[in-house]
């Protein structure tokens, strides 16, 4: 699956990914292939990616995640 990592300031990751965690406001929650669609706010906290060449983590200070098709789009503070 597709995911993207925007700031205000710049895109962090863009790429295919297996897996991804991210801090929800009701807790963390992970995202597999073929995820249902979701749109989610974001606490403060760490987003953890699991990709071909290995996990890889990014720090937030909150924002919005939404996950259609396949695609995750984070905006993230």
């Amino acid at each position: 699956m597709l995911l993207e990592i925007i700031t205000p300031d710049k895109k962090l990751f863009e790429g295919e990914v297996s897996s991804v965690i991210v801090p929800g406001k009701n807790g963390k929650f992970q995202m597999l292939n073929r995820h249902a669609p979701v749109i989610s706010a974001l606490k403060k906290g760490k987003i953890k990616i699991k990709t071909s060449q290995g996990v890889q983590q990014f720090d937030v200070n909150g924002g919005v995640v939404e996950m259609q098709k396949n695609k995750i789009i984070v905006l993230a503070e």
